[in-house]
């Protein structure tokens, strides 16, 4: 074990103390992990709309003062009892949803939400004991989503880690702990486009482009991007697409468009916005017969997906994802082994880099649309 195992370590750590209001720089204690919990040392995280859309508190029962991250790479300092299978020094990324390995979810081969570490956005604390491992002077500050990567060192539950290759580059990889790999998985595990299919892919976001890098890397041969910002367009070129949809240019349904365009309909979509629209749109735009649609993105709870029956009936397939229906633990790996290989290119997904003392900057550059995945150095 670490020199600090079992001790309370004090660092660094961004806290939000208020919605919407910039995170500020304190001095943190983190206790030692209990029971089937890990304490890891953050080198490098990245900010996600999830952390933005949280930390603005939209729609939310306001949960503060809060440590949010959830996209990160670090290295293990100690860990809890009954953790077997992490040791000190070991490489992880910690992963806003998880995988006991026990729960009927688990052991099934076809599905990745965990019954006991399936994300929740409002617990604030640990399972073991319902407390929090961060306090300042006393007064405890709560989790998300049981990461908490905005410190220089966090607790984390053993299931929501993945044990990655050591020489992987934490500052490339740590952004598949959510958004490249949800929108990754979206095209390879469940649309499973063949080589030299057509997919559509709705929204050209982080996401999207990494749904469309997923495509890329299936072998589409044609990859539409639909999106109403056409600044988008010349970015997701570097992600393998091929032909681009502004539905603000035509005069008729954009599934209508695409149909058009491909002789009845593309192979495969999948849809990265939310908007109950979109997810209508990326279904019917599907080919009868043999097309897949699949939706990534969340909708407002009141939202309702009306589409006629006749779609369905004419063997169209509407598929959802959560997570990109990876494993965190079991998959994750193998995802950052792609990079490795060189197949997944997540140096493009990378536009801004800044040191842990300007996180902020990183929230600006999200809310003004500047860029995909913003780095931040833990140690800079």
């Amino acid at each position: 074990m670490s020199g600090t195992a079992g001790q309370v370590i004090r660092c660094k750590a961004a806290v939000a103390w208020e919605a919407g209001k910039p995170l500020v720089m304190e001095e943190v204690d983190v206790a030692p992990p209990q029971a089937m919990e890990v304490r890891v040392k953050i080198l490098f995280t990245s900010l996600c709309h999830t952390d933005v859309y949280f930390w603005e508190a939209k729609g939310q029962t306001p949960l503060f003062p809060r440590i949010f991250g959830h996209e990160a790479g670090g290295i293990v300092e100690s860990v809890g009892e009954g953790v077997t299978d992490l040791e000190p020094g070991d490489h992880v990324l910690p992963v806003f949803t998880g995988e006991c390995k026990e729960c009927r979810h688990c052991k099934s081969e076809e599905s990745n939400m965990c019954d006991l570490l399936r994300i929740n956005t409002d617990r604030g604390v640990m399972l073991n004991d319902g407390k929090s491992r961060f306090s300042i002077r006393g007064q405890p500050i709560y989790h998300f989503v049981g990461t908490s990567t905005f410190s220089e060192y966090t607790v984390v539950h053993v299931g929501c880690l993945a044990k990655i290759n050591p020489a992987a580059p934490l500052d490339k990889v740590c952004v598949l702990s959510c958004g490249i790999s949800t929108g990754l998985g979206a095209t390879l595990n469940v649309a499973k486009p063949k080589k030299g299919s057509s997919v559509a892919i709705f929204g050209l976001g982080a996401v999207g482009l990494a749904a469309a890098e997923g495509a890329r890397i299936s072998g589409a041969s044609r990859i539409i991007g639909v999106d109403l910002n056409a600044n988008r367009f010349d970015e997701a070129k570097k992600f393998g697409v091929t032909e681009f949809v502004n539905p603000k240019d035509h005069d008729k349904p954009v599934h209508e468009v695409i149909a058009e365009m491909t002789n009845g309909g593309v192979d495969r979509s999948v849809e990265c916005t939310g908007s109950v629209s979109a997810m209508i749109s990326a279904f019917e735009c599907v080919h009868d017969g043999w097309g897949v649609a699949v939706l990534v993105g969340v909708p407002n709870k009141d939202d309702a997906f009306k589409t006629h029956p006749m779609n369905v009936l004419n063997e169209r397939t509407l598929k959802g994802t959560f997570f990109g229906n990876y494993k965190p633990r079991s998959d994750i790996p193998s995802v950052v082994e792609k990079y490795m290989n060189k197949e997944l290119e997540l140096e493009k997904f990378i536009t801004h880099e800044v040191p842990f003392a300007e996180i902020n900057k990183a929230f600006e550059y999200m809310l003004s649309g500047a860029g995909l995945r913003c780095i931040i150095k833990m140690d800079a």
